[in-house]
């Protein structure tokens, strides 16, 4: 009898065993995650795997824009401009000869540089025809730069200058990741250091709001207004802790949306004329307030 007995428990044990097995190997199998990393050179194509199954990834492969190293679409321009950022970042070379040629200020001049980015280097500053004629005003804009690369040429485009006044209008492309990803707090350190070198070499700081921006043509999707708004409170606080002069664009060339209105901008981001016209006159004034204190 326990003979019997021991049989028929073992042969249960042994069919309970037969049943839960699967069950458990099946619990522990990882689920079928898309791979992680790229498969080491040797590794080929499972021999199963038929035209129809890698379809949608090579679809999806070449729906996938080609981008240059910094992100931007693969052309010309982002191409150019990558090789820049490799070999001179802060583009030191751009204006290098016209400052050794310009010289020191003349006495009684009362000179101002302007830095920034396009929308700077857009602005006819310099020269009879421009938006200051008589005054000895010059343009150190350079199209899609951010902070950290003017601050790089500052001490060169600005300092060695010798200005009475600086104008300082910057951050739209950090916002939009020219030269990679920042935070707001980053570019206000960039912002603070020029300011600081300005003071530290007895010129007189004007520091501008950002302008406003709904969107990137070059980088859609970045929803960049709030961004925009944040940065100037912080431009808008430094420049009075620090007695600088604010010169704010933003809230009066602003639409509903916090972004430029196509009677200012064709872009939603480089002001047309009728921008500048606007502009000229607040930044006059933020630099005559400068030159008074």
């Amino acid at each position: 009898m326990n003979r019997m007995v021991f049989r028929t428990a073992l042969f249960t044990a042994a069919t309970l065993a037969g049943l839960l097995t699967p069950a458990r190997l099946t619990a522990q199998e990882p689920a079928s995650l898309p791979e992680t990393k790229a498969p080491a050179p040797t590794q080929v194509a499972p021999a199963q795997a038929t035209p129809t199954q890698a379809a949608p990834a090579q679809a999806a492969q070449a729906a996938t824009p080609a981008l240059s190293p910094s992100g931007h679409p693969l052309n010309d321009y982002w191409i150019a401009h990558d090789n820049q950022l490799l070999n001179d970042f802060g583009w030191l070379a751009r204006f290098k000869e016209a400052d050794l040629a310009l010289g020191p200020p003349a006495a009684g001049e009362k000179r101002v540089v302007f830095m920034g980015d396009s929308i700077t280097q857009g602005w006819m500053i310099e020269g009879a025809e421009g938006y200051f004629p008589g005054k000895p005003y010059i343009n150190r804009g350079i199209s899609g730069q951010t902070t950290p690369e003017m601050l790089v040429r500052f001490r060169q485009d600005v300092i060695g200058l010798r200005p009475k006044v600086v104008v300082i209008l910057a951050g739209i492309n950090d916002i939009a990741g020219n030269t990679g990803p920042e935070t707001l707090e980053q570019i206000e350190d960039n912002l603070t250091s020029m300011a600081e070198l300005a003071t530290a070499n007895h010129i007189r700081v004007v520091l501008c709001s950002v302008m406003p921006a709904f969107d990137f043509p070059w980088r859609p999707g970045l929803t960049p207004a709030e961004k925009v708004v944040a940065l100037n409170a912080w431009i808008k606080g430094y420049a009075l802790e620090k007695g600088y002069v604010y010169v704010d664009y933003h809230s009066a060339m602003k639409d509903e949306r916090d972004g430029l209105p196509a009677t200012l901008s064709k872009d939603g981001v480089h002001p047309l004329p009728a921008g500048y016209a606007m502009m000229t006159p607040l930044v006059e004034a933020g630099i005559e307030k400068a030159l008074a204190q």
